[in-house]
Parts: C-alpha cells; structure tokens; sequence
C-alpha cells in the first residue's frame, strides 16, 4: 500500500470532517430539496385576473358618477343602470327584445355561413370555380353592406327580410375569406402523402384538405359573430319595430342614456357568449392540434 505526499505548501486536508463509510454503505447526506422559482410563488387565480380590470373599471365609472363629474344626462352611473335593467327584465321588454335580436343573428349567421363556406370550397377545392368565383367577392366585400340598406329595403321592403340580409352579408365575407385561405395554406406534404397512401379526390378533400383548412373555419366564424352583432345594430335601428336597437332608437329619441347603455351591455354580453360558444366548439374540433396557451 502506496502513501501519496502533498507537495509542499499545499493545506492538510482534515480527514475528521470527510464523510465516513462503514459497511452498511456511505453516510447519507443532509441535503435541501430544490424548490423552483415558480412554485414558490403565490399564483393568483386566473379568473381573478381576469375580472380585476373590470371591477376597476366600475368602481372609477361610480366614483366619477358619484362626484358630480359625469352628469346623469351624459353617463348613467352604474346603479342607475343597474336598476333599469332590472326594471326592463320585470316588465318582459328586455327579454323580448333579445328573443327578437337573438332569432335574426341566427337566421343571418346560419345563411352567411352557408353562403360563404359554400363559395369557399367552389373556389377553394377546383381552379375553375377561383376564376369564376374569386374575384366577384373580392369586389363585393370592398363595398360596405352599411351602404346597401336602402336597396335592401326597395328590394326586400320593411320587414325582417331585409334585416337578416344585412346580417348574411356581414357574416358571408369573413368566412369565405378564411375558409378559401385555410384550404390553400394545406401543406403540400400532406396531400402527397395522402395520395402515396392510395387516397382518392374525395378522399383527400374529407381526410387532409377540409381538417388542414378547419381552424381557418373556426377563426372565420369567430370574425364573422362580431361582424353580425355588428350588422344587427345598424339593420335593428332602420324601420324596427322590435329587438334591442328598437329599444335603443325609443331610448335616443327621450334621451335615456341608460337605456342606450343597459342595451350596450346586452350587446356584449351576447358577442361574448357567442364567442366563448365558439372557442368551446374550436377546442372541442381541434385537440388535434397544438396550440400555445400563454405563460
């Protein structure tokens, strides 16, 4: 058994501080666990979050509505507000104004959806029908469908007729915009791979090309639900007799800016209902596919 020396100069090493091994194995040490960062902080509810910049928002709209800086007559404070809301469900006016709203969105978004996804994959899937199709709409969506009530109206007179119109022009460009996008930016890859796989045309259209060009769909048809709360609001306050832009017209002409802002309110509130319908359909379609959900 060989000694090694430590040159000169060099410290001692203190053999009683080393750690010793006997036979049953080594000593273990004692040694702290590693907490990340992240966990050690104190994370605040996302919905929490998400609900502090409104709530500061309400509580700035009372305090200047309380000291005098925001007139009645411009601005309602919200308790005003509130309280006519309330009275407006009471009497069943709201609620029958929504029922009338909600009916013509509806019927709007159901024939802009067909029309414009039907003209997406005319000339989306075949080179004939982009030539026959394309540039048609591309010069019609240029035109604003606000400047085409009054011919909606000599066309289609004063009835509902015209008021879901507007809502199906509003609805249809949107969609075929992101529809005919989303079934040219398919990767080439996929559809070589599909026919390497024996795949017909139709096969490649129902397998590849329609799930390829689906999340285009689903952002279309998000666009187009606001473009439709949109249109309702300007087709509701032409020659209506019911729905909420009646109620807004009825408020605007006696001056009833909580009226105006109660049905404000149900405007959004609708938009964001239909919008989180939507993404609730996006994610249920699209677990296929991955997405970036924020840090």
């Amino acid at each position: 058994m060989s000694i090694s020396h430590a040159p000169p100069g060099s410290p001692v090493p203190d053999i009683s501080e080393t750690p010793r091994q006997d036979a049953a194995g080594p000593t273990p040490l004692d040694l702290e666990p590693v907490v990340p960062v992240s966990s050690r902080r104190t994370r605040v509810p996302r919905w929490l979050r998400r609900t502090t910049g409104p709530v500061l928002l309400l509580a700035l709209w009372q305090l200047l509505s309380g000291s005098g800086v925001l007139a009645p007559d411009v601005l309602a404070s919200p308790g005003r507000i509130a309280q006519v809301a309330g009275d407006l469900i009471a009497d069943g006016s709201l609620t029958s104004a929504m029922t009338t709203s909600l009916q013509r969105v509806a019927g709007g978004l159901l024939l802009g959806t067909l029309v414009g996804t039907g003209l997406a994959l005319v000339s989306g899937l075949f080179r004939v029908g982009e030539d026959l199709v394309d540039a048609p709409v591309q010069m019609l969506r240029t035109v604003p469908f606000v400047g085409l009530i009054p011919l909606f109206i000599i066309w289609f007179g004063i009835g509902e007729a015209p008021k879901i119109a507007i809502i199906t022009l509003g609805v249809t460009f949107p969609l075929y915009l992101n529809v005919y996008a989303g079934i040219r930016g398919v990767d080439a890859q996929l559809i070589e791979a599909g026919e390497s796989l024996g795949l017909s045309r139709w096969g490649l259209v129902r397998h590849v090309v329609l799930p390829g060009a689906l999340p285009g769909a689903m952002t279309g048809l998000r666009y187009s639900l606001g473009i439709a709360w949109l249109a309702l609001v300007f087709a509701e306050q032409v020659n209506a007799d019911s729905g909420i832009g009646f109620l807004m017209v009825q408020a605007r002409d006696f001056l009833r800016t909580d009226v105006i802002v109660v049905c404000l309110i149900v405007y959004a509130f609708l938009g964001l209902l239909a919008d989180f319908i939507v993404r609730s359909l996006e994610r249920l379609l699209l677990q296929w596919r991955p997405t970036f959900t924020g840090r």
